[in-house]
């Protein structure tokens, strides 16, 4: 059995999570998601999507971004436009 880092449950079906050179152990999603994801810097929700990234700022969305003074970044392209 393994211990979740966030909660510190004992838990047999535990998982481990390989980022950037270093290994996480969790018993749930919720506690990856608590220990992990960054954090927008407008409205403060954990951003567990794509998100949007300005420099070393992170953003749930480019609504977000653009309130903080980000400028050029969208959530989606118009229609008809090529990638």
């Amino acid at each position: 059995m393994a211990i979740c880092e966030t909660c510190g449950n004992d838990y047999d079906m535990a998982f481990e999570v390989h980022a950037q050179g270093a290994v996480h152990t969790f018993d749930c999603f919720q506690c990856a998601i608590e220990a992990m994801a960054p954090i927008c810097e407008h409205c403060g929700t954990k951003v567990i999507g794509h998100g949007v990234q300005s420099g070393e700022h992170w953003y749930c969305c480019a609504h977000c971004a653009r309130a903080e003074g980000t400028q050029g970044l969208v959530d989606r392209v118009t229609a008809g436009a090529s990638a």
